[in-house]
């Protein structure tokens, strides 16, 4: 404290031992990596993260039951599509 540095954290007494008791806070930020983007989409996208692989979709409901249907069923082949062909290029690159 003489210094000038400053820790975020708590200040109270110890119920048990009845001694001052001070617990620091960790503030440091949580680095993970960025979702890498495979495919996108008419109305969202594809993206591959550490452990999964994410489909996007966000289609206007102005649109219909039926044209969503045919929407969802074309751009779910599309995304498909991508996989497949992101797994064939991995595998010509080897």
């Amino acid at each position: 404290m003489l210094t000038g540095k400053r820790v975020e954290g708590t200040i109270g007494y110890d119920l048990w031992t009845g001694k001052k008791d001070f617990k620091m806070y960790n503030r440091q930020s949580h680095r993970r990596r960025r979702d890498c983007l495979i495919c996108r989409l008419e109305h969202g996208w594809v993206k591959e993260s550490k452990e999964r692989i994410k489909v996007y979709e966000s289609v206007p409901k102005e649109l219909g039951t039926a044209r969503v249907v045919s929407i969802l069923d074309r751009e779910n082949a599309e995304a498909k599509g991508a996989l497949i062909d992101r797994e064939l290029d991995r595998i010509e690159f080897c």
